[in-house]
């Protein structure tokens, strides 16, 4: 499955959600479902924007896990 690490990004480089929805031009409740791993797509203009807003990569935002592995792992990367 695809883990949206998008949280992590902005917890990185300080950006909060209302800042980076203004500059990507993205509704905040758009980017809250995004942030919070519940879009089943995202556009690539989207993805674009994101990575051009935050400098990073689509790497640093989007990664792959096995099924099964992802809430227990963030669980414990949390703690």
């Amino acid at each position: 499955m695809i883990v949206v690490n998008l949280d992590v990004v902005m917890a990185q480089r300080k950006i909060g959600l209302t800042e980076l929805a203004g500059q990507v031009d993205i509704t905040m409740a758009n980017l809250s479902i995004l942030k919070n791993n519940k879009a089943k797509a995202i556009r690539f203009s989207t993805l674009d924007a994101i990575c051009k807003a935050l400098n990073c990569q689509p790497g640093d935002i989007l990664e792959y896990v096995e099924e099964g592995e992802y809430p227990a792992d963030r669980q414990k990367s949390k703690e």
